[in-house]
């Protein structure tokens, strides 16, 4: 029996601001207040863990520590299975610059070492979400969401953040980076997260 979410503020565990946008749509009708760990001037842990449960439950346990309040957090990224998985947790790393991410950068260094690796097409990945709800006296609810798909190349589409141009959902013509914030929000692998966080925690 998973814990129901009973207070009218959660803290979400993150300082991307499109991800923090995208969680406060999602809890709007749910009549609970978002305040994202930049505001609250909360450093971002290190996450050392190789999972995404794991990376998720270390941002979630820092923020409840340092603030008392619930806390949300969220680890994704996305399973390239030409690459054997990657980068998987790593995928915001495969970003990273001296002058902070660049997802362009990531996403070509996928498209070459699919292409290295002589990777037979379609590229078939999937985005992950992994949900970490932690509560101040340590009872935490986990929920892992996915959305199935392919990699595109040249990327395409100006919406969305991260590996949104690149990647075409199953049964979909068009990338995440070429849908409205509604469409992909209904299909996307956080909201297959989330509504199993929404079920187990707020139904």
């Amino acid at each position: 029996m998973t814990r129901r979410f009973d207070g009218d503020r959660i803290l979400v565990a993150t300082h991307n601001a499109g991800k923090l946008e995208e969680m406060e749509q999602l809890f709007q009708p749910f009549g609970v207040s978002v305040v994202g760990a930049k505001e609250m001037n909360l450093p971002e842990p290190d996450e050392t863990e190789t999972t995404f449960v794991g990376n998720a439950r270390i941002k979630a346990k820092a923020a409840v520590e340092a603030t008392g309040l619930p806390a949300l957090a969220d680890d994704s990224g996305i399973e390239v299975d030409g690459l054997d998985g990657a980068p998987g947790v790593y995928t915001a790393d495969w970003a990273e610059t001296p002058n902070g991410r660049d997802f362009m950068m990531a996403m070509t260094r996928t498209h070459s070492e699919l292409v290295d690796r002589n990777a037979g097409k379609p590229w078939t990945a999937r985005f992950c979400s992994t949900l970490v709800l932690a509560w101040p006296d340590g009872h935490e609810e986990v929920f892992a969401g996915t959305a199935e798909g392919t990699l595109v190349w040249p990327v395409r589409g100006a919406l969305g953040h991260g590996y949104d141009p690149m990647f075409q959902p199953l049964g979909h013509n068009r990338t995440f980076a070429e849908m409205s914030a509604d469409e992909k929000n209904a299909i996307s692998h956080r909201a297959d997260s989330f509504k199993k966080l929404i079920a187990g925690c707020f139904g």
